[in-house]
């Protein structure tokens, strides 16, 4: 078997990395994509590699001859690349795939050995190599019956993104046997470039193939090894991340990213918290319907989306300002506090990094559980002379929470002491107690001191929106911060979300039944793992603590290295302590967690 490399293009799209190198010169993490690719080849003990070279293509050739490569290697260069597609650089090779069974690769392709090694190693001598659609992927697509066999080559203008479930990505990887190319595959290239031209692509001569009642390709399934396709700088900046071979460095790149991890091929995501159970897709559906309408309007304004979040929590208008997502809300309100600020820890660390840490005062629990009380608020905070208190109700990452009823009594006493009281809610919908708000406009008019946050991405499972809400009694300070946010300071989508959520209600009720079952069950799965210790939790998220000589750290590298799952370690916040704080995902998400770290901790 030979290797036939296409590396004849310009790479526009990577600018200035490509303006005097062809494409497979591009690094990631060091390394170009041609000197990996040809190493991974001459593993392989190949007759001879075939490379057709175009743009820069002498500084190619000469840059491969630096890097002691063992394979024989023959090159094709393509005069008119700057004219052509990859179906003339094929065709100048055409001779060479009926000479011998041929591996064709694209050189733009990164790849880990396991992805070619499941290639070569299938018996079925001609496949196409091809991976499950996900959102990260561009190009040809493939419909695949049970038997392997290509219903249907999916180009880019005949993609239907209704029909994504159905598709698989070609991978730009093929097997083509001797026999086939020369009774397939070349004669319809001829046949093609004679009637379409040369500014084509080879994959079209596969989709006229498969129209035959026997076609001689299949395809061949990819199962979670890793591969991605350079085409621009965030390729290039996810692949960097993915194959870095330092591990550690490569949990440091994906953390870095805080979000985005669709981009990742079938990573999981225990890190980050949603409501894995809501919107339903009919909400969905009417999202999708209207959205022609909603990219091409421009949103309401401040005073309309306060109106429309009153109509959501019952609340006055005046009483209540929307946010870019509850960070939003978070640094503005932040800004206009004045005087000490008492902080419970760990806590979500987006309050207490946007306050002077010099005045700032520090409650920690201390028990095992980070768990307490508003007792246990009022007595340490008593004699502070704090200004104002920052309580996460249920707290994060601990899951802690304290029933209304006491948090009323906070409340009160927060009042009487003239304290301002911020209450972030994010999670309160997840306890297990039926009336858990407190955004409640008899409350808010009767303790203007009280400011209450609310993360509708959290609850409400659409984070992407980044809608977030600040209610209170104090209309004056609500006010000022609606001049401080921008105008236009949430898109249609959100609104047109918050004009619609109301219909939705009974979706929701049997959503958070579905999710806080799901945590029950969670938590006791792992509970029964070798060296964890489940911490109960009131939000959708649980905090586990590790036994002494399990690290945290490790135990992150391990899962996001082998097993593609991203979770939160709390070392930092916890002061060097052994806790990881996990996202309740649906059961199927949830179990593959747990038996991966049945695996590594048992």
């Amino acid at each position: 078997m030979q290797a036939l490399i296409l590396a004849a293009g310009m790479g526009k799209r990577l600018k200035e990395l490509t303006r005097n190198n062809t494409k497979c010169m591009v690094k990631v993490n060091g390394v170009t994509l041609i000197d990996r690719m040809l190493h991974q080849i001459d593993k392989q003990r190949l007759s001879r590699i075939v490379i057709v070279v175009g743009y820069e293509g002498k500084k190619l050739m000469d840059y491969i001859g630096t890097l002691d490569i063992q394979t024989p290697i023959v090159y094709i260069n393509n005069p008119i690349y700057d004219k052509t597609n990859n179906i003339y650089s094929l065709a100048l090779a055409k001779d060479w795939l009926c000479k011998e069974d041929t591996l064709l690769l694209e050189s733009d392709l990164i790849f880990e050995d396991a992805v070619l090694e499941e290639l070569l190693n299938d018996p079925r001598e001609t496949l196409a190599l091809v991976d499950k659609y996900e959102s990260w992927m561009d190009g040809t697509c493939v419909k695949l019956s049970d038997d392997d066999s290509i219903e249907a080559f999916v180009p880019g203008k005949k993609f239907r993104f209704n029909e994504i479930k159905s598709y698989y990505k070609t991978v730009n990887l093929y097997k083509f046997s001797k026999h086939f190319s020369e009774t397939h595959y070349v004669p319809f290239l001829n046949a093609y470039q004679t009637a379409l031209g040369q500014n084509e692509y080879y994959e079209q001569v596969l989709r006229v193939i498969t129209l035959l009642d026997d076609p001689g390709i299949k395809a061949k399934r990819l199962d979670g090894q890793s591969w991605y396709e350079i085409d621009d700088i965030q390729d290039l900046d996810i692949a960097e991340s993915i194959f870095t071979p330092d591990e550690d460095e490569r949990v440091r790149l994906i953390q870095s990213r805080y979000g985005g991890y669709w981009r990742y091929p079938k990573l999981l995501d225990f890190c980050y918290l949603v409501n894995p159970y809501f919107p339903p897709e009919r909400m969905k559906d009417e999202l999708r319907a209207n959205f022609d309408t909603l990219i091409s309007e421009y949103p309401s304004g401040m005073q309309v989306n306060s109106l429309l979040a009153a109509k959501n929590f019952n609340v006055h208008r005046e009483n209540i300002l929307v946010g870019n997502g509850a960070a939003e809300l978070i640094k503005s309100l932040m800004g206009h506090l004045e005087g000490k600020v008492g902080f419970v820890r760990p806590t979500f660390d987006e309050y207490p990094n946007r306050y002077d840490r010099d005045s700032s005062v520090d409650f920690t629990p201390d028990n095992k559980d980070y768990a307490y009380t508003a007792d246990d608020l009022m007595e340490f905070f008593g004699d502070k002379q704090i200004k104002n208190l920052i309580v996460i109700n249920p707290d994060n990452p601990s899951g802690n929470y304290i029933p209304r009823s006491d948090m009323l009594r906070l409340i009160k006493w927060s009042g009487e002491k003239g304290i301002r009281l911020v209450v972030d809610e994010s999670f309160v919908d997840f306890a297990d107690e039926e009336d858990s708000t407190i955004i409640d406009q008899d409350i808010l008019s009767a303790n203007p001191h009280l400011f209450v946050v609310k993360s509708i991405s959290k609850s409400y499972g659409v984070p992407g929106l980044r809608l977030g809400v600040l209610a209170s009694g104090d209309t004056r300070a609500i006010d000022i911060m609606k001049k401080d946010v921008a105008i236009w300071n949430i898109n249609s989508f959100g609104e047109f979300y918050m004009q619609i959520e109301e219909k939705y209600r009974n979706d929701y009720a049997a959503a958070l039944v579905k999710i806080k079952a799901e945590r029950k069950r969670f938590e006791a799965e792992l509970s029964k793992i070798k060296g964890v210790r489940v911490i109960p939790s009131q939000a959708n998220f649980v905090m586990i603590e590790l036994e002494e000589g399990i690290s945290p750290k490790e135990l992150l590298k391990k899962l996001l290295v082998k097993y593609n799952i991203l979770i939160k370690e709390l070392t930092t916040k916890t002061n060097g302590r052994n806790y990881l704080r996990l996202a309740v995902r649906n059961t199927e998400d949830n179990n593959v967690l747990i038996e991966a770290m049945k695996k590594e901790l048992e």
